[in-house]
């Protein structure tokens, strides 16, 4: 777990610019909504608007993402208000949470802008259950919020807008089309249904402290599109609650609330939150109960008991989600990971078409963006096979074809980017035997994605067709038949089940 945080590939020191920058961002929306004079809870409050708004969205354009960010506050508002206006009202406050989870898990299907708007939505009750907000409050929060969203998209989009220096990040679509309608329908009642479950368990436990198991819920489900990927992130955020309940016991609990260490000690959680996301969920979450202890310090009413309580309302909130995804309209892991295995073999011969093209003299031929889409597309792949190459998985022959599978395609990443290093130099030179080896590709490529027995090439038949491989292009090309053709055992083996579509 450690190896997998930092020693994990940064390309382009993504993840350290954007958490450095959060904590830019977030530090100066608390710290403009202090000099505005608002209280605790609208500074707590507001960073937390400013910290959605930084880690939420994730449009393709820097356009797109100052958009979602001027909706936020749109969504955001009545859902404030509702919560607010309903805090004394326990049954009509209860079915409110339960429909924003759905709605909230629902406007998945509009891609990046409908994630962000029904992350933001659910966070915005959350947060008046955590906070106690009551409509008296409204004025003040508004205002907060708007500052703290202002502040954060002044550091985003003007301070350090390091995106407009790089090529639009191609968000990949989950495979489907209209049945991406459909599985955020499913999704949804299922996120509904573990929410009930856990909003009742929750407040058997506590009648003041429920709302985690609703949020433990929650947050297993986003970025989810099977059942075992619910199961495996559901293991994961309690995992990371208890290790993070640990320090704080350490941490937090030591300081009183003191408010200057406290926090410096946020701002290195919210760095950990953005460094740690993208790689490690249970690191993520260890950040996250952290800092809630920090601010459950400054707000002076932390206790041990209360960290007990954290773990056991994030076990109930985790077991709703595994109930609701096993028993309420399952999707199944192979599904998903069928699609997005296909996905990525199609995007392998898309970056290999593109580099030859323009090491045959066309320069409008760009294999950059494919290339980047490649990537995005193997972390779907790697999110998809996690319940197969968890350590706990039983399927040991499973396990081992999965991780075969991966190392493989990682192999295919490898050779992609070498080949459109090369198509990059105004130096090299076409070779006719290019786009032979591309053509095989292509074949290979069919071969592993259509529903038959995959026709793709053995490795001394891509060696021999491959040709010299003295030229870098050639070599890349070779290296890339031969992953392709050592794919074909574990995804399409006759002498056992399939991985995929199984």
């Amino acid at each position: 777990m450690l190896k997998r945080v930092f020693v994990a590939p940064d390309a382009g020191r993504l993840r350290l610019r954007s958490a450095v920058r959060a904590v830019l961002g977030v530090g100066l929306a608390v710290a403009l909504c202090g000099l505005a004079g608002h209280s605790l809870v609208a500074a707590i409050t507001g960073g937390l608007a400013a910290l959605l708004a930084l880690f939420t969205v994730t449009d393709s354009t820097v356009r797109g993402q100052a958009v979602s960010t001027a909706l936020l506050p749109v969504i955001g508002f009545p859902v404030l208000a509702l919560a607010a206006v309903l805090h004394d009202h326990p049954v009509a406050r209860d079915v409110a949470f339960i429909a924003t989870v759905g709605a909230g898990v629902y406007a998945r299907r509009w891609g990046p802008r409908g994630h962000a708007l029904g992350v933001f939505a659910f966070m915005t009750f959350f947060a008046t259950q955590f906070l106690h907000t009551v409509p008296r409050q409204l004025p003040e929060l508004y205002a907060a919020v708007l500052l703290s969203l202002l502040a954060s998209s002044a550091v985003r989009f003007g301070l350090w807008c390091y995106e407009r220096r790089i090529a639009p990040a191609v968000v990949p679509a989950p495979p489907g089309g209209s049945g991406l309608a459909r599985a955020t329908t499913r999704q949804a009642i299922q996120a509904m249904a573990g929410a009930a479950f856990a909003l009742l368990a929750g407040q058997l436990l506590s009648e003041q402290r429920w709302y985690w198991a609703v949020g433990a819920t929650w947050w297993v489900f986003v970025n989810t599109a099977s059942r075992g990927e619910t199961l495996v992130r559901s293991f994961r955020r309690v995992l990371g609650t208890v290790i993070g309940i640990a320090v704080g016991a350490v941490v937090a609990i030591p300081l009183h609330g003191a408010a200057l260490p406290s926090a410096v000690l946020v701002a290195v959680c919210v760095f950990g939150i953005f460094y740690t996301a993208a790689v490690s969920y249970t690191w993520m979450m260890l950040s996250v109960t952290v800092m809630a202890g920090l601010l459950y310090g400054l707000l002076g009413v932390l206790d041990p008991g209360l960290l007990a309580l954290r773990v056991a309302e994030t076990g109930v909130g985790a077991l709703g989600a595994v109930l609701a995804v096993l028993f309420v309209l399952p999707i199944t892991t192979h599904a998903t990971t069928d699609a997005w295995i296909e996905r990525a073999l199609r995007c392998v011969h898309a970056c290999t078409a593109e580099a030859t093209a323009r090491l045959a003299g066309d320069e409008t031929a760009d294999p950059a963006p494919r290339v980047a889409e490649l990537e995005l597309l193997l972390g779907r792949v790697r999110l998809s096979l996690a319940p197969l190459v968890h350590p706990l998985s039983p399927m040991r022959a499973r396990k081992e074809r999965a991780r075969r599978v991966l190392a493989l395609l990682d192999d295919c990443a490898r050779e992609v980017r070498g080949l459109a290093s090369v198509a990059a130099d105004p130096e090299a030179s076409h070779d006719d035997r290019l786009a032979a080896a591309c053509w095989r590709v292509e074949a290979a490529v069919e071969g592993l994605t259509t529903a038959e027995t995959a026709c793709a090439p053995s490795v001394d038949a891509a060696a021999q067709a491959a040709g010299s491989a003295a030229e870098p292009a050639l070599a890349h090309l070779h290296g890339l038949e031969r992953a392709l053709a050592e794919l074909a055992v574990p995804l399409r083996g006759s002498t056992r089940a399939p991985l995929i579509g199984a």
